[in-house]
């Protein structure tokens, strides 16, 4: 099934809706008192893209693009997406709504590396996701999982 996928908006709607989610922490705290201090507009644009049921957010992520000049993790260096905060509300889980979204940031052609959450790493592999090679100074303890386009792959250390 094709979901629409689309950038979210900061309003106070949106951050209502980001309450349902249980990932719901410090970046979205931050943008309601942004909101609230009026720096950022009503419809400023934030990091997060979601799928909307009806008129309810169902799924969303969170997704950042980093610049070659940090990239650790791909050959060649370039930049890179990295996906946060992949959600999808329980009453929606196995309907496609994840596999949606990831598939949207994988249209971007870029390399993408996310850290999974416990029990979630049959879902990333399932969609075509791969551990890097672990490397203590880079990863500080995170567990990556990494999405190669066409013509990319791990950087050898």
């Amino acid at each position: 099934m094709d979901y629409k996928v689309e950038k979210l908006i900061v309003n106070y709607k949106t951050l209502e809706e980001f309450k349902k989610f249980k990932e719901y922490g410090l970046q979205e705290l931050s943008m309601l008192e942004d909101l609230e201090a009026n720096i950022i507009e009503n419809d400023s644009k934030s990091p997060f893209f979601g799928i909307y049921f009806g008129d309810k957010l169902v799924a969303r992520m969170s997704l950042y693009q980093v610049e070659e000049k940090f990239d650790r993790y791909f050959e060649p260096a370039q930049d890179y997406l990295e996906l946060w905060k992949l959600e999808v509300i329980p009453d929606y889980q196995n309907k496609g709504f994840g596999t949606a979204l990831v598939n949207y940031a994988k249209s971007f052609g870029l390399p993408i590396k996310t850290n999974p959450r416990v029990k979630s790493a049959e879902f990333w592999q399932k969609i075509g996701f791969s551990s890097v090679h672990y490397d203590m100074d880079r990863d500080r303890g995170e567990n990556p999982l990494v999405w190669f386009p066409e013509g990319v792959k791990e950087k050898n250390h």
